[in-house]
């Protein structure tokens, strides 16, 4: 394959991030929902945000059979559509059910860029390439998250629900994807061999789900976590949730070289990134500096964690049955998300008897940190073992 058509695939992948980015279109005027919607709970304004990640599991786990039926670049379109869509149907009517049935429906598009993502860098790169471009990935993802985020933010400042038309995103991702990925038709798998998965993509897709149970906390609870001069105010959020991305893009960018540094303990490495930002937010909740500071770490932990995983799993099946394994990952990471503001709102309560973004924040980088201790002897002491079994036969 050339430069030239290597480029267009680059850029196909970058239009399918924004597609994903769109997630966190309203993270910034969450505060503001919340106060025009008084009767519904926090924990259902959060859903706002996770709510996709829901829908998205059926459709995870269904683009994995898909694909063997009809090709990536027509089901991208269509994730396209979905998303450019799905942001026009809250302005039919002032109804916070319409709104959360407008973001359920989004989970459509975002299963299925999430998993074909990844399934498009698998089939067209390969070894060292596929961490890089992987990286271009999560990078691409968090420029994504930037604009949108940092857009949404000033939107808000002038409605809250402005932040929707960030939506025609969608539309713009389905040209591009029309004009630059080639359609390679659907995968094959003669005699159903190749679409077997293993237990490496199991127990990685299960790391997946615990770390987006935390990891989520940042861009869920940081609109309501701000104090003193700065509560309340959406450019403030807004800026805050565009340097988690922003650090993302970072990261992404430098990706191959981290990994050659971190090595088997990469995944690891980036868990006790989120621990360590969390902190600074924990600390400083009115110091936008320092909450700049926590928010660059905690996106630094999902550029490196994901597109990490992501690599892991594709690499651990047959090239056929990279978009199932994506699928695995993608669906057991959404879940974690999803069940992330009542679990850690309930656990809040419990512990503290009472809710707050502060104590949400304090069990989530302790669980953290604690995670990333269990991984990190498991490819200390699992891993090496396997080593020396593969190198002894």
């Amino acid at each position: 394959m050339n430069k030239s058509n290597k480029i267009r695939i680059i850029i196909s992948i970058i239009a399918i991030s924004f597609i994903q980015g769109l997630q966190f279109s309203i993270s910034p005027v969450l505060g503001q929902i919340r106060e025009s919607y008084p009767g519904v709970s926090v924990s259902m304004v959060q859903m706002l945000i996770t709510a996709p990640a829901l829908c998205s599991m059926v459709v995870a786990l269904a683009s994995g059979v898909l694909v063997m039926k009809t090709s990536k670049k027509k089901l991208l379109l269509f994730a396209g559509f979905v998303a450019g869509i799905t942001g026009f149907i809250p302005f039919l009517s002032d109804s916070f059910s319409l709104l959360f049935f407008s973001r359920a429906c989004y989970g459509i598009a975002l299963g299925l860029a999430c998993t074909l993502n990844t399934a498009v860098v698998a089939e067209f790169f390969q070894g060292d390439e596929r961490v890089s471009v992987m990286g271009i990935q999560s990078a691409s993802i968090g420029a994504g998250m930037v604009f949108i985020t940092t857009l949404g933010g000033v939107l808000g400042a002038i409605d809250f629900r402005a932040a929707y038309f960030l939506h025609i995103i969608g539309f713009l991702s389905l040209a591009v994807i029309a004009f630059c990925l080639p359609d390679t038709g659907k995968t094959g798998s003669p005699g159903g061999k190749g679409v077997r998965l293993n237990g490496k993509v199991l127990r990685i897709s299960l790391l997946g789900m615990v770390v987006f149970l935390f990891l989520i906390t940042y861009t869920t609870n940081i609109s309501m976590h701000l104090e003193g001069k700065i509560a309340g105010d959406s450019t403030v959020a807004g800026l805050l949730t565009g340097t988690f991305s922003g650090a993302q893009i970072v990261m992404g960018l430098i990706l191959g070289s981290v990994v050659k540094i971190t090595g088997k303990y990469t995944l690891p490495a980036a868990m006790m990134l989120f621990s360590a930002g969390g902190i600074l937010l924990i600390l400083y909740p009115e110091n936008i500096a320092m909450l700049m500071a926590g928010g660059a770490l905690c996106g630094f932990s999902q550029g490196m964690f994901v597109p990490r995983a992501m690599c892991e799993v594709s690499d651990a099946v047959a090239p056929a049955a990279a978009a199932m394994a994506a699928a695995c990952f993608t669906c057991f990471m959404c879940f974690g998300q999803t069940i992330s503001p009542f679990v850690l709102n309930t656990v809040s309560g419990l512990i503290f008897q009472t809710v707050t973004t502060g104590h949400v924040y304090l069990i989530a980088v302790s669980a953290m940190a604690v995670a990333a201790a269990v991984v990190f002897i498991w490819k200390s002491i699992w891993e090496s073992e396997k080593t020396t079994e593969m190198k002894g036969a």
